[in-house]
């Protein structure tokens, strides 16, 4: 018995053959993008590349995947690595341990032929590098703008990075976005919920004259929706017959 047997019966065999010959990038794997893999991989993507340069810590265990005492100070790409392969193992993985950035983007990430990619980064530079590099090189992308800070399932909403509203991280995309010559016009998840204020401290990626940002409290469903939508929407995509 396939353990994809309940999709096939869903999408059919011709369908799920062709996820499993897709490749897809997926960057961060945190408390979105745990789950954006998590539901790939049962949905029948047969290949899959990971990127993130973190290892798991005690706070993370509110929301992420890969969270558990048992993998504190591990990295997370090798977490999911381990996770994924349980789930699927005949599923072909590679991970990247890395922190993405401008100078590294063309040589590291994207020399290789994806079908699609998944943006679940926190920094603002790395999301922008990615994003532009990804249309520049016509590869279709969508990104996960803030989960933190909110509590409401309803306000979750699939829209284009120049339609966004309310959040404040889409927002500062857009800015970037348009200094780095790239286009808005491309799917992003987001939500119109007003974010609660965190506690303000300097983002790791940033030099010591940077601005504090805020970090916002979570709470486990919401990351996990942001996703499993952005996971939703990949497979849509490729499966736009039915």
């Amino acid at each position: 018995m396939s353990i994809h047997e309940r999709t096939q019966l869903l999408i059919g065999e011709e369908n799920l053959y062709f996820l499993r010959h897709k490749h897809l990038l997926i960057a961060g794997i945190g408390g979105v993008g745990s789950f954006v893999v998590e539901a790939l991989v049962r949905a029948g993507i047969g290949k899959v590349t990971l990127v993130d340069h973190d290892v798991v810590s005690k706070s993370n265990i509110n929301r992420q995947l890969v969270a558990l005492h048992s993998t504190i100070g591990q990295p997370k790409v090798e977490v999911m690595r381990q996770r994924a392969l349980d789930i699927n193992p005949s599923l072909q993985i590679t991970i990247i341990d890395a922190f993405i950035k401008e100078d590294n983007i063309n040589t590291v990430l994207l020399n290789t032929a994806f079908d699609y990619v998944i943006d679940c980064i926190d920094s603002i530079s790395s999301k922008v590098a990615l994003v532009v590099a990804c249309q520049q090189q016509q590869v279709p992308i969508i990104s996960s703008m803030g989960a933190g800070g909110r509590i409401k399932t309803d306000k979750i909403y699939l829209s284009t990075l120049d339609k966004t509203s309310i959040c404040p991280l889409a927002r500062m995309m857009r800015q970037r976005m348009r200094k780095a010559g790239g286009n808005l016009n491309y799917p992003v998840i987001f939500s119109t919920e007003i974010p609660k204020k965190g506690t303000a401290h300097r983002p790791i990626d940033e030099d010591a004259s940077a601005h504090p940002r805020s970090v916002n409290g979570t709470l486990s469903y919401l990351p996990s929706l942001f996703g499993l939508h952005l996971a939703g929407h990949v497979i849509q995509h490729f499966l736009k017959g039915l």
